[in-house]
């Protein structure tokens, strides 16, 4: 939020500008920038223009004398026709650089010397009108400088209000803030109120409908106004901090916002049908065109402001067109109310509309002054406008406003801060920031009732938050721990997650971090039945529901680096997922932590000696064994599986005990990878994260040297396409002397009847306790056999 100084210092006594920045930011109000106005115009000062005569040498050029306030008048060539002898006008001194970057010089021009130039508005980066010369007030005394001439002479502080602080988005919220910061008072705003005519409530009638989202609405009615620009203070002072002067009505209401920090609305009464105002909720289908020119259809959860026939204003965002102060207004009903800050962030985000009240609106407007701006409001614009306030205030308040107290004990503070802090000491911090002592908590204790402008405040420490800030963080003193810290043990979960990052970043892949959101559409090209949690307030379109799996995620970043001509793509993410799973009915949502990654490209970088050979399978399976591997994860079985983004032909599920799924390999079906605008061939992986914590083995187990030899054997059997390689391991493997059984051959073809493949293997032989004789293996080697021919779901054959 933009902070003058000079406005602000009719609130408060003020310390140099950087001494306040500095003290605005320890107390959590940060400065981040500090603009000076009128550095720009430094060098360019009022001047009387005493003379003027034809150019002798051009027709279009005037030669001029000024009076400069000091010293002998200057003579200035001039082109402007629009001023008179008498005028005062903005002079660019000699070595003055203007805002738009050209630098005065002493210079002539067809022959007569000129000592500075002449500014019209545009020259002086004010306005976009270079006509004329810029006319000055006849009662600026010649050698003023000009940005003190135009009341430009300001410093602007640009403050960052966290979203728990509406209370400061205001001049009179920054300035409670300084005079408790510097031991001030506060200085409020007054203004006189006239009221005449008829009561306000023979103009306008309020009723509220939807009392839950409107607790409060008020109104005043100002009878006779006429519209007009504002003066120049006014308009000034907005521009200052960023808003657009309109008319004096709308300007008045858009200063007292940023004065007092409550957003009021002005409406044309003579366009209020019924002469009713009623908050209500919109009707479904129900539209209203908005300030900005736009219709909008409405959605039942938005308040809106209506009359007797149709709606006039999105409550708390933005007005209507059909009831806006025009020039022809002659009377004005002035809103002042209080929304519910839920139902504005709603309907804000709903249009994609973000103005000035509802900015404050969402945050939580202050209940108590919703009269006081009402008024401030009123008085101004019976000064600036004329007109009559008409007596007394229409005010609906169906949900009056309660203060809450909070009950803070003396020897807190001290608990929390590790430094002592006095009773008189809080006493005097939170008087200052406007909290009010109760009576009756006896003396280890006082509640303190809390005012309506912080509703950041509910508990004990909020209070004990609001003293050492304000004290000073840097009050606390640097003490050590008195008590020895505990170094507690690395937990599981961070165990295998740095595990699983660093076998998969010695695997080439890169991880990425991803928004939990995605279009509705995409995750429907991934898993059409996908049943995803959907987000009430998304912050677009294209991130409205929550992704139930990391790779619709990492498809979009695979094809973002194709697009960037990056070929070769490793990447993986380990992250939450969210689903509702796939019943019917309203079910709870659910999340779960996912490992998943994606393949696509080359096996090895290039180079003279590395392979052009594309990645496959196997290339993701590598991938995972190597996750498998380190984290000790043993009897790990892979078998068919089928999934919607996977192809038939390339998709294995990981089978851990008791064939529980710890995660699928695949390759990206070619819809899937259509859709996502990637080529064929692209391999993926998904790892259930909890899977592989609960089968990782973190403390290795040490296996010691063989003592006896191992007795090595080949052994090649013919089974059918159905039987799996690792069944036939399996059967192997459960024979007591075999160490180990490795798959070294598939080969289908010629001689092997067709519909079924030779599958060798590699046995090692080995008993802990002797040498094994020729006989036991061989012995082995047939009861080996005589099984895998034997086993029904095998059937093999020993291949001659």
């Amino acid at each position: 939020m933009r902070i003058s100084y000079k406005w602000l210092s009719e609130y408060a006594d003020l310390p140099p500008v950087e001494k306040l920045a500095e003290r605005l930011t320890a107390v959590g109000l940060e400065v981040e920038a500090i603009e000076r106005m009128g550095a720009r115009l430094e060098g360019i000062v009022a001047v009387r223009v005493l003379s003027s005569e034809k150019h002798p040498d051009a027709e279009k050029l005037s030669v001029t004398r000024v009076d400069v306030g000091q010293g002998e008048p200057l003579q200035i060539v001039c082109g402007a026709k629009n001023y008179q002898v008498g005028d005062l006008v903005p002079l660019a001194t000699i070595g003055t650089t203007l805002p738009g970057g050209a630098r005065i010089e002493k210079a002539k021009l067809r022959g007569v010397e000129s000592s500075g130039m002449l500014c019209s508005a545009r020259e002086l980066g004010l306005d976009p009108d270079a006509s004329g010369l810029y006319i000055l007030p006849r009662d600026v005394a010649p050698g003023t400088p000009i940005a003190k001439a135009l009341d430009l002479d300001d410093v602007l502080l640009e403050v960052n209000v966290t979203p728990n602080r509406p209370d400061a988005l205001s001049h009179l919220g920054i300035a409670r803030e300084v005079a408790a910061a510097f031991g001030r008072k506060v200085k409020f705003p007054q203004s006189k109120l006239s009221e005449g005519g008829g009561p306000a409530a023979d103009a306008v009638r309020v009723r509220i409908d939807a009392p839950e989202k409107c607790h409060r609405y008020a109104a005043r009615v100002v009878d006779g106004v006429r519209i007009g620009p504002s003066p120049g203070w006014l308009s000034r002072r907005l521009e200052a901090c960023g808003v657009r002067s309109i008319s004096n009505v709308v300007d008045v209401t858009n200063l007292v916002l940023l004065e007092l920090g409550h957003p009021l609305h002005a409406f044309d009464l003579d366009k209020v049908a019924g002469r009713e105002i009623v908050v209500r909720t919109a009707r479904p289908g129900e539209r209203i065109t908005t300030l900005d020119g736009q219709e909008r259809e409405l959605d039942p959860d938005d308040l809106l402001i209506a009359d007797r026939d149709r709606g006039s204003a999105l409550a708390g965002v933005m007005g209507g067109g059909n009831s806006e102060i025009a020039a022809d207004t002659t009377r004005v009903l002035i809103e002042s109310a209080w929304f519910a800050p839920q139902g504005i962030r709603r309907t804000s985000r709903r249009h994609g509309l973000m103005t000035e009240a509802s900015y404050r609106f969402e945050r939580g407007a202050d209940e108590g002054t919703v009269i006081a701006a009402l008024d401030r409001c009123a008085a101004i614009i019976a000064e600036l406008a004329g007109g009559t306030v008409r007596h007394g205030i229409v005010d609906a308040n169906p949900r009056p406003f309660r203060s809450t107290s909070v009950r803070l004990r003396w020897s807190r503070p001290a608990e929390l801060l590790g430094v002592d802090v006095s009773r008189e000491e809080t006493r005097r911090i939170l008087s200052r920031l406007g909290f009010e002592e109760d009576e009756g908590e006896g003396e280890e204790a006082a509640s303190w009732r809390v005012p309506s402008w912080r509703q950041d405040i509910s508990i004990e420490e909020d209070l004990i938050e609001e003293i050492v800030r304000t004290k000073g963080y840097d009050a606390i003193p640097e003490t050590l721990p008195r008590l020895a810290l505990a170094n507690p043990a690395t937990p599981r979960e961070a165990e295998v997650t740095a595990i699983v990052r660093g076998a998969l970043e010695a695997a080439g892949f890169s991880e990425a971090v991803n928004f939990s959101f995605l279009a509705p559409g995409e995750l429907a090209a991934f898993d059409g039945a996908a049943r995803p949690v959907a987000l009430q307030n998304p912050i677009s379109a294209d991130l409205a529901v929550m992704r139930t799996s990391l790779l619709p995620s990492l498809l979009k970043n695979a094809a973002l680096n194709l697009r960037q001509r990056v070929a070769d793509v490793r990447l993986y993410e380990l992250a939450r997922c969210y689903g509702t799973g796939r019943g019917e009915g309203d079910e709870p949502a659910t999340e779960w932590v996912e490992v998943a990654g994606v393949l696509l490209g080359r096996r090895s970088p290039m180079g003279w000696a590395a392979s052009a050979d594309a990645i496959d399978l196997f290339d993701a399976k590598a991938t995972v064994d190597g996750i498998l591997s380190g984290l000790g994860v043993a009897g790990v079985r892979w078998a068919p599986r089928a999934e919607p983004w996977a192809h038939p032909r390339f998709c294995a599920a990981i089978l851990g005990e008791r064939d529980l799924v710890m995660g699928t390999v695949g390759e990206l079906h070619p819809r899937v990878a259509a859709g996502f605008e990637l080529p064929r061939g692209v391999l993926a992986f998904r790892l259930d994260f909890e899977a592989l914590l609960s089968f990782a083995r973190l403390v290795p187990r040490f296996s010691g040297i063989p003592r006896f030899p191992a007795v090595l054997r080949d052994l090649a059997v013919v089974v059918e396409n159905r039987v799996q390689s690792a069944q036939v391991v399996s059967a192997v493997k459960s024979e007591p002397l075999v160490e180990e059984a490795t798959l070294f051959d598939v080969y289908t073809g010629t001689p092997i009847p067709p519909g079924k493949k030779n599958l060798a293997l590699a046995l090692r032989y080995r008993a802990p306790s002797r040498t094994l004789t020729d006989a036991e293996v061989d012995a082995a080697h047939t009861r080996i056999v005589e099984r895998l021919r034997q086993d029904p779901s095998i059937s093999a054959e020993l291949r001659g």
